[in-house]
């Protein structure tokens, strides 16, 4: 057994890993970017090695950089985590020759999977069944085009290379073709470096299924069941769980023994996960069930938790175990099933904009505890999320004896799951998993799509919110200890009543709101708008508000931040800033045809220029940020009169970019 890994990974994933290897009594090396340092990983880790800046390719996709530290630190192995060079044969290769053991499958096997076009035809080979379509090496813009027609709308375009959505794009006519040819193997390029696209049928009424399968080095490949994906946004996963509501017992056998035999194809070793697509019109429980396989994932999973809790197995562990040449200690008539587990990804970004990412500074913290959850995190208090990587915060994951008492225990966790500062997508998951057809387990691909603003649309804050922020800045304005009341004078008589304090509260997104509090916040009385005042109270309790109002009392995350206040509870976060102090927009940026960054990044595309004549919809720039694409598109018909950026600039959220121009019309028309 190794006595020291390398982790060569950041955010949750680095943290879990490194917690198995403590469990293991193995060593951990942590490695971080400029951007990184002070990281949770870089602190739980027991050694922390810098390896360069912030950009990605200068450091948890530099090879040398990374082998350079496992060498320095006498590492035997490196654990790749997800992302990055998990799937990098050049990096597995490069291990190799540096006697450096790979904690993943043998290179063969990267090969053949790492290929999406290779990884279809051996897979047929082994009498795996694969979705229709194109899958020829090296097809050019007319190739490719050719192929979609042949194959119908509407058509998936993927990269060959690489996963996790990256480069899909769902294409229903002709007409959108060149565009979505072009932005498909741009995002390949920028985030393979391989902008090779194959064509498949899109099966828009499809469910998501995978089975984790492991193997070792001495003939033994067996799977864990299967995992339901098919809850998801943009082709990446949103909220996954173990087993799947769709499967009976014989149908996950099925489909676990073509995920065995995809597995033995390429000789696999370790974990990996065959993923299958599932036509959601067939079969269902007892009846017959049309899969297709869509690619292999040669490394672990964002998801594998819900398997760990479902099989009381360590998979990082058995990673590690089998990468060190040990056997696995038990086959496939050893795993069994136990309840159920759901897991949902918590995201830096902001649904009610489109899913777009956010950016912050972690202010506080609350994180979920309690029967049969788990967290898989990074975050603590003081870290920066910026634009460097990607957006996914952390994994809040529930397990119960049934898929009932999962789903409620992980409602009730993301309820009591806070991030003050940085925007989350808590609140939506909150409202997926209350969706009817999530509850009764009807799940396909395209539901989120569907019900689009119903997850999706901001909801009011209540008044009591609004009257617990300012209650919070009563609190906060308050001096320490005793204080005597200016209006009580020795002989008991009282001048009248304390005067109401008015504040003007925004919240984001929201317009002002008017508070009047008068009193002191033990004992005080809330106006909000044009309510009746209420009696109410408020005190802290560590980083909590315990906030009393009508004699209904609550309890609030709170942080504050030069003036401004954070509270959160029931899984939903508010920023409040008094309106006296809020910045206005940029003069002249009213009307229609101002155009400005949704979410901060970098521009990669201008696709107009000053004096072009535009129609509303028209793109006109590109903006990408944590591996996202944003097309920026004309408000309104005119002349682009204004372009205050180029390709490769940074910007920030809300910053105007763009100014487009109606036409003049005259008078009395």
């Amino acid at each position: 057994m190794f006595d020291t890994v390398l982790v060569a990974n950041r955010g949750e994933i680095a943290v879990r890993v490194i917690r198995t290897l403590r469990s293991m009594g193995i060593r951990s090396v942590a490695v971080y970017s400029a951007a990184d340092a002070g990281a949770l990983h870089t602190r739980v880790a027991d050694v922390a090695v810098p390896i360069g800046p912030a950009p990605a390719v200068d450091s948890y996709l530099s090879i040398e950089r990374v082998l350079d530290a496992a060498v320095r630190t006498g590492a035997q192995a490196v654990h790749p985590g997800y992302g990055f060079l998990s799937e990098n044969v050049e990096f597995a290769r490069a291990c190799e020759k540096a006697a450096i053991v790979f904690v993943g499958p043998p290179i063969a096997a990267i090969e053949a999977m790492g290929d999406k076009i290779r990884a279809k035809r051996t897979v047929m080979a082994a009498g795996v069944p694969v979705v229709p379509g194109r899958t020829e090496p090296g097809m050019d813009d007319a190739t490719v085009a050719a192929a979609a027609v042949e194959a119908g709308f509407p058509v998936l375009l993927k990269p060959s290379a690489g996963g996790g959505g990256k480069g899909m794009r769902v294409v229903r006519s002709a007409a959108e073709l060149p565009d979505a040819i072009a932005a498909a193997r741009r995002e390949a390029r920028g985030s393979f470096g391989d902008d090779t696209l194959l064509v498949e049928r899109y099966i828009g009424s499809a469910r998501h299924i995978e089975v984790q399968v492991l193997g070792d080095a001495h003939g033994t490949v067996v799977h864990l069941g299967e995992r339901e994906c098919s809850l998801q946004r943009r082709h990446q996963k949103v909220i996954e769980e173990a087993p799947s509501p769709l499967l009976d017992d014989g149908q996950r056998a099925a489909m676990g023994a073509a995920a065995v035999e995809a597995a033995r194809a390429v000789g696999y070793t370790g974990a990996g996960t065959v993923e299958f697509i599932v036509d959601a019109q067939s079969g269902g429980r007892g009846g017959d069930l049309d899969f297709f396989f869509l690619e292999m994932n040669t490394r672990l999973q964002v998801e594998h938790p819900v398997t760990e809790c479902v099989t009381g197995l360590d998979l990082v562990e058995l990673q590690v175990r089998v990468a060190a040449g040990e056997a696995l200690p038990f086959g496939q008539d050893d795993v069994r099933l136990d309840g159920h587990a759901i897991e949902a990804r918590l995201y830096a970004e902001d649904p009610t904009r489109g899913f777009l990412p956010q950016t912050g500074t972690v202010l506080g913290l609350r994180e979920p505890t309690g029967a049969g959850i788990r967290l898989d995190s990074s975050l603590a208090v003081g870290s920066v999320v910026g634009t460097d990587y990607d957006p996914m915060l952390a994994k809040v994951v529930a397990w119960g004896p049934d898929r009932a008492t999962a789903r409620a225990r992980l409602v009730g966790a993301l309820g009591h799951t806070a991030v003050l500062g940085v925007p989350t997508n808590t609140a939506f998951l909150r409202a997926l998993l209350t969706d009817p057809d999530v509850v009764a387990g009807r799940l396909d691909t395209g539901l989120i799509e569907r019900r689009g603003e119903a997850l999706t649309a901001p909801e009011p804050v209540p008044p009591a919110v609004y009257a617990a922020a300012a209650l919070a800045l009563l609190v906060e304005a308050e001096p320490a200890g005793p204080v005597v009341d200016r209006w009580d004078v020795p002989d008991g008589w009282r001048l009248g009543e304390p005067a109401w304090t008015v504040r003007r509260l925004q919240a984001s997104g929201g317009d002002p709101v008017t508070v009047r509090v008068r009193g002191r916040a033990a004992a005080a009385q809330v106006r909000v708008a044009d309510d009746d005042p209420v009696p109410a109270s408020a005190v802290r309790d560590g980083d909590e508000l315990v906030v009393t109002l009508d004699g209904v009392t609550s309890r609030f995350a709170v942080v504050h931040t030069g003036g401004d206040v954070w509270l959160a509870a029931n899984g939903r976060v508010t920023a409040f800033r008094e309106h006296e102090r809020l910045h206005s927009a940029t003069e002249g940026a009213a009307g229609g045809g101002v155009v400005t960054a949704p979410m901060p990044g970098t521009v990669t595309v201008v696709q107009v220029s000053v004096g072009d004549q535009v129609q509303a919809g028209t793109p006109l720039l590109v903006v990408e940020a944590m591996k996202m694409e944003h097309v920026l598109t004309a408000p309104v018909a005119g002349t682009v009169t204004e372009l205050g950026v180029t390709a490769g600039q940074q910007v920030r959220l809300d910053e105007r970019v763009a100014v487009v121009t109606p036409p003049a019309t005259d008078e009395g028309e």
